[in-house]
Order: structure tokens, then C-alpha cells, then sequence
């Protein structure tokens, strides 16, 4: 078999893989929308349809980890193709714990419901809505970038970050006005804040992937380094 053959086999495995990845990446994303959906609304139904997507995301998730394995093993890639076997292992990672936080906030919506608190208190929803609508944003972007190895893009997401972690402190300050003056409010502001943190943590996961996707197309693993390092390391011409 020629040296040809085998690479087009190997480019067309990558491709499949990476499809799969963008499955698995429009599925949180959903989850996530509909969480926030679900809060927002004071939907149980649509809180439970969060929760029935969690099965098939981590089913992709260990399926996912299988194909790189057996391409791993078969190909035994070098260099740039095993820097995007890697990546994309910690990709289909940080996209399942994503998940984990859209089920996270649909149990707190269920648990709300069920006490009856949105009908008795008055709570800064919109105001976790609006973190969602940050983190959403950055994680559609991530994934964007992610089909499109845009450095560029992943460069938006990690300085965006800023900004959602801003949009989570003045809402946890928010919150502790809240139980101040309400004490009544102190239960569900504290599962607020548990929603919050994990929209907050699907920020940093979007952030993750960013990050990923500078190392495929750069070698360089550009986390814990400053705004300023990355952005030199992303725009730099290889």
C-alpha cells in the first residue's frame, strides 16, 4: 500500500474524529441553551430534556476517546498530527464537563420548581441569563474556531473570558444583596450562585478549548500564560 494511500486513510480518519467532536460540541451547547432556557422559564420539561442529553454526550465522549485510541495505535502519528490526536482527547474532555454543568444547572431548576420558590420569590434571574448568553457565546465561537483551526478566533475567546468572570462577580454580589435584605431568599440565592459558578466554569471551558486549538496549530501550549503571551504566540506566522 503506498505511503499515499495510507496518508489519505489517516486524513480521512482525523476528519471523521473531529466531525464527531462537533457533534459532541453542538450537544452541550444545546444542553446549555436549554438550562438557561429552563431557568428562565421555570421549565421542568425542558430541564429534564437537559438531563436525557447527558447519557448521549458521555457515550460520545468514550467513543470519541476509543477512535483516537485506535488511530493512535494504527497510524502511530508524529509531530503535528499527534499534537491534534492530544488536543482533541482534552477537547472531547473539557466539552463533557461542559455538559456536566448544563445537567448541573437543570437539577438546581427542577429543585427550585419543586419548593415552589419562583412563585413566592422574586429572583436576578436574567441577570444569570445574561452570564449564560457570555458563555454560550464564547463556547459557539470555540467551536467555531475549533472546525476552522482559526487562531484568530480562539485568541476572541480567551480574552472574553474577562469579561464573564467580571459578569459572575457583580452577580455574586448581587446575590449577597439579595439574602441581606430577604433572608427568605437565602435558600435559592445559594443554588444562584451554584448556577452562576457553573456558567462561569462553561466560560472556562470554551477558554480551554481556545487554548487547544492554539497548540494544534502553533506547538505551543499556551496555558497559564498572560492575555498579552497568547495573543503573540496566536498571531505569530509559523
Amino acid at each position: 500500500m503506498s505511503d499515499k494511500h495510507l496518508s489519505t486513510q489517516f486524513d480521512a480518519e482525523l476528519s471523521a474524529v473531529s466531525t464527531r467532536v462537533l457533534e459532541m460540541g453542538g450537544l452541550v451547547e444545546a444542553q446549555v441553551a436549554q438550562a438557561i432556557y429552563a431557568l428562565t422559564n421555570y421549565s421542568a420539561e425542558t430541564a429534564t430534556q437537559v438531563l436525557a442529553l447527558e447519557e448521549r454526550v458521555n457515550r460520545l465522549e468514550v467513543e470519541i476517546d476509543a477512535d483516537l485510541s485506535a488511530i493512535i495505535a494504527r497510524r502511530q502519528p508524529t509531530a503535528r498530527d499527534l499534537r491534534l490526536l492530544i488536543a482533541i482527547s482534552k477537547t472531547i474532555g473539557n466539552l463533557e464537563r461542559v455538559g456536566d454543568e448544563a445537567a448541573r444547572i437543570a437539577r438546581t431548576v427542577q429543585r427550585l420548581i419543586n419548593t415552589g420558590v419562583f412563585s413566592r420569590l422574586r429572583l436576578p434571574v436574567q441577570d444569570v441569563s445574561f452570564e449564560a448568553s457570555l458563555a454560550t457565546a464564547s463556547l459557539r465561537k470555540a467551536l467555531d474556531a475549533f472546525a476552522r483551526l482559526d487562531t484568530v478566533q480562539a485568541l476572541d475567546v480567551i480574552k472574553q473570558d474577562g469579561q464573564i468572570d467580571q459578569e459572575f462577580d457583580g452577580l455574586m454580589r448581587k446575590l449577597i444583596t439579595y439574602m441581606m435584605e430577604d433572608p427568605r431568599t437565602i435558600s435559592a440565592s445559594i443554588d444562584l450562585v451554584f448556577v452562576a459558578k457553573a456558567i462561569e466554569r462553561v466560560g472556562d471551558h470554551a477558554k480551554n478549548l481556545a487554548e487547544q486549538i492554539i497548540y494544534i496549530v502553533k506547538g505551543t501550549d499556551v496555558r497559564h500564560n498572560t492575555v498579552e503571551a497568547v495573543e503573540t504566540i496566536a498571531l505569530t506566522r509559523n
